[in-house]
């Protein structure tokens, strides 16, 4: 029952998809502003929050942590049909941006270990 977890993956998409686009207009830039992120942020948090723990078998329990997993690889093939060349020339701070957030999540590596360092290994 791989259902759940695709159904999971495409509402957080939904989601994200539409935020990116409220914010992208609240900014008054033409695009999607952080849609992605949005959509990864949901997803993490309805599954942190219990959804694949619920009463389900344990082949819906696995779907749900199969697509959750494969969401990072989707992710990076969307961010790739991104323009960047466009955000390079457009000034430095979809750089800076870039770079910060790269370095913000080196520095969580530590925090999040060491909140569940059983399910590491």
């Amino acid at each position: 029952m791989k259902i759940y977890g695709v159904a999971l993956l495409a509402g957080c998409y939904i989601v994200g998809k539409i935020l990116g686009e409220w914010l992208g207009d609240f900014l008054q830039i033409d695009g999607n502003v952080g849609g992605v992120g949005f959509a990864m942020a949901l997803l993490i948090g309805i599954n942190s929050l219990g959804f694949s723990r619920r009463n389900l078998d344990t082949e819906s329990k696995d779907g749900v942590l199969f697509w959750s997993a494969m969401y990072i690889p989707i992710v990076v093939a969307m961010s790739a049909t991104q323009n960047v060349k466009a955000a390079l020339t457009g000034g430095w701070v979809a750089v800076l941006v870039g770079v910060g957030c790269t370095l913000l999540c080196f520095a969580l590596v530590p925090v999040l270990s060491r909140i569940h360092p059983k399910e590491i290994e």
